[in-house]
C-alpha cells in the first residue's frame, strides 16, 4: 500500500510580516516549524506502516528550506519525500495550494490513501484537504477521529460530527483528514536522523507537473485574494490599586459597575 502525507512548513512565531502588495505571509528569514497538525496524520501513516507494511512518502508544498520538515518525518520513520517548490506556485490560495499538490501527487507516483491533518495554523481554513480529493478524483473523509480498520480495498472510521459520530467505509483510494488526538504522535529519532541524512528528497516544479500551465497556479490561478490583512491592536491597559480589603473591593464594584458589568449580572 502506498501512502502519501500531505505536511506543511509553517511560521514558529505569531510574528510575521505582510507583504502589503500581495496580502501573502512573508516567509523568508522567519523561523518554521511542522505544522502541529500534520504529526497526527504522520502518526497514522506510521501505524498503518507497521501493521500493513505500508510505503509512506511525505510531501509539502513550499520555498526549498521546506526540506526541513521533510527531514522531520524521515526521523519518524517516513520512507519518502518530495518537496512542491516553483516561485510560480507563491502566493496559491486554498484551491490553487489543493490543485499544485494534487499535480505533485500525480507526478510523484500515486497513492492508495492520501492522509492530512484537521488544517494548518497559519491559514486555519481546514479546505485544502477536501479540494485535494475533488482534484484527484477520490472520495474524501474529514473529521476523522478513529480508524477502527484498513484493508487493501477499504477504510473503516469514525467521523466526529457536531452532534454524533457516525461509523463509514470508505472504499480506497481515498483521502482521510484526521483531527487531533487521534494518536499520540511518535517523537523523531536521532538514530534515524543518521540514518537518513543522505537520503534524497525528490524536488518537483512546474515543468514537472501534467499541467504545467502557469495561469493554474500561484497567484494566478487563485480565485480568491486577499483585500486587507493586519495585526489586531493591542489594548490592554493595566492598572495597579493600593488600600485596604474594603477600599479595594468598593472601588472594583465601582469600576466594575461604572463598565455597566454589574448591570449585566443584574
Amino acid at each position: 500500500m502506498k501512502i502519501t502525507v500531505c505536511i506543511k512548513q509553517v511560521p514558529g512565531t505569531a510574528q510575521v510580516e505582510i507583504d502589503p502588495a500581495t496580502g501573502v505571509l512573508k516567509r523568508d528569514g522567519v523561523e518554521s516549524k511542522m505544522n502541529p497538525y500534520d504529526l497526527y496524520a504522520l502518526e497514522t501513516a506510521l501505524r498503518f506502516k507497521q501493521s500493513h507494511g505500508a510505503e509512506i512518502t511525505a510531501v509539502t508544498m513550499g520555498p526549498p528550506q521546506a526540506e526541513s520538515v521533510i527531514r522531520e518525518a524521515f526521523m519518524m520513520g517516513v520512507d519518502h519525500g518530495a518537496i512542491f517548490s516553483d516561485r510560480r506556485f507563491g502566493g496559491s490560495d486554498v484551491l490553487a495550494t489543493a490543485y499544485t499538490l494534487a499535480q505533485g501527487i500525480r507526478a510523484a507516483g500515486g497513492a492508495d490513501l492520501v492522509i492530512c491533518g484537521k488544517q494548518t495554523t497559519d491559514g486555519d481554513t481546514a479546505q485544502v484537504g477536501a479540494e485535494l480529493a475533488e482534484f484527484l478524483g477520490i472520495p474524501h473523509v474529514a473529521g476523522v477521529s478513529r480508524i477502527h480498520e484498513l484493508s487493501g480495498e477499504e477504510i473503516l472510521l469514525d467521523l466526529d460530527l457536531p452532534l454524533h459520530v457516525e461509523t463509514v467505509r470508505v472504499k480506497l483510494p481515498c483521502l482521510v483528514c484526521v483531527e487531533k488526538g487521534i494518536y499520540e504522535p511518535r517523537l523523531p529519532s536521532f538514530r534515524r536522523k543518521l540514518e537518513t541524512a543522505g537520503r534524497p528528497v525528490r524536488t518537483f516544479t512546474l515543468d514537472d507537473m501534467e499541467d504545467p500551465a502557469p495561469e493554474h497556479y500561484g497567484l494566478s490561478g487563485s480565485p480568491t485574494q486577499v483585500k486587507r490583512i493586519f495585526p489586531p491592536e493591542n489594548t490592554n491597559t493595566h492598572e495597579s490599586w493600593e488600600g485596604s480589603g474594603d477600599e479595594l473591593a468598593e472601588r472594583l464594584r465601582r469600576f466594575l459597575d461604572d463598565r455597566k458589568f454589574l448591570q449585566q449580572l443584574r
